[in-house]
């Protein structure tokens, strides 16, 4: 220890010395007559230099973009999602305008105005008018952008027309699970994450009497087209992110924390497939939230398909009571009657007796998303 701290205090001693050194010969350099005359002989080569870099960096960002464009993501498949996407077009417009004539200038200036004999600079403190000028056009230009997405971000986030189909969506490491609010009533049950098991993985409360056409499919949503969908989002663990790239909907999944998004699908798979000349395309639900070792897997099959479609699909599904007839036995003693029409009828007959969860209508407090 000792050793350490006398080689950094001699380091130490070394750089004052270096310093000081450094420092008398600038003393003594004040003392001497100015030079008027500048060395120029590098002047022209780095003039030179950012004129060459400014035309590589031109052609550079030029073909970047060219070559993207492949990359990009089609005309969106949602009336929101063309909205976002012109907001996006038209700032990256105002944004890139003054960036291109800005560093146009910057290397411009550095080769007209490099250092030329008896050549003096105009002395220019300050302009009043013209420092208004710079102030206020980028603050009224930035207060319009910040507005208009503000604007869009509101009517996004806002509450779902009435009739606009209700489905939750619910992520867990790693897959979505997706539950509907039935044929029957359009209504989704209370959920309560005490009742969750390996059969009931999202909690459906079966207390609520909204919860017994409600069913639940792990591999695929399927949606309208031209209508209303309003996508209620849960995490089961930890941060999720709901993510439909052609509809532009995005928005996080988060333990204890309930979120919405609220969209308008307008193009089915189908019509996709021909619009982009790919009969294998599906539209599909990602997770743009770094969730763990799965994360990269964690996606869904999303379909697009018109109302008598949908009507047909939906119908054709088995509600979690026929799915797990033994859950019967958590409905609560008044409302078993009006269960029994959502469950096989060879199971309805010997009904289990309720057990202790079935008085108190589940374990806790059960949160409703109706």
């Amino acid at each position: 220890m000792y050793i350490i701290i006398a080689l950094v205090a001699l380091l130490f001693i070394l750089l004052v010395g270096v310093v000081v050194s450094k420092l008398q010969g600038v003393l003594k350099g004040i003392n001497k007559a100015e030079s008027t005359e500048v060395d120029t002989s590098g002047n022209k080569v780095n003039g030179a230099m950012f004129i060459i870099v400014l035309l590589i960096g031109a052609v550079a960002i030029t073909w970047s973009y060219l070559h993207a464009r492949e990359f990009f993501l089609p005309e969106a498949s949602s009336i929101h999602g063309r909205r976002t996407d012109d907001l996006f077009w038209f700032s990256m417009g105002i944004l890139t305008i003054p960036f291109i004539i800005v560093n146009f200038l910057i290397f411009f200036f550095a080769w007209k105005y490099q250092h030329k004999k008896d050549h003096r600079a105009t002395f220019y403190p300050e302009n009043h008018r013209l420092e208004l000028i710079w102030t206020i056009v980028p603050a009224v230009v930035m207060a319009l952008l910040v507005f208009t997405g503000w604007k869009a971000w509101s009517d996004i986030t806002s509450d779902a027309p009435r009739d606009a189909e209700v489905i939750e969506i619910t992520g867990k490491q790693f897959n979505w699970i997706a539950r509907y609010s039935g044929v029957s009533d359009n209504k989704l049950g209370n959920y309560n994450y005490k009742l969750i098991d390996p059969q009931n993985e999202v909690g459906i409360d079966l207390s609520d009497e909204n919860s017994f056409d409600d069913f639940t499919n792990p591999s695929e949503l399927h949606i309208p087209v031209n209508r209303p969908v309003l996508l209620k989002i849960r995490a089961r663990d930890v941060l999720h992110s709901v993510f439909i790239p052609h509809m532009r909907v995005k928005m996080d999944a988060v333990p204890g924390m309930p979120t919405k998004f609220w969209f308008v699908p307008d193009k089915t798979t189908a019509e996709m497939r021909a619009e982009l000349g790919d009969p294998k395309f599906d539209y599909e639900i990602a997770c743009a939230e770094v969730c763990g070792q799965g994360h990269f897997s964690m996606k869904m099959r999303l379909v697009v398909e018109d109302e008598a479609s949908y009507k047909k699909w939906c119908a054709e599904q088995a509600t979690f009571l026929q799915t797990y007839p033994e859950y019967l036995a958590k409905v609560p003693e008044n409302l078993k009657a009006k269960a029994m029409k959502y469950v096989p009828a060879e199971a309805a007959a010997p009904a289990a007796p309720a057990d202790s969860t079935t008085s108190g209508g589940g374990v806790g407090t059960s949160s409703s998303l109706r």
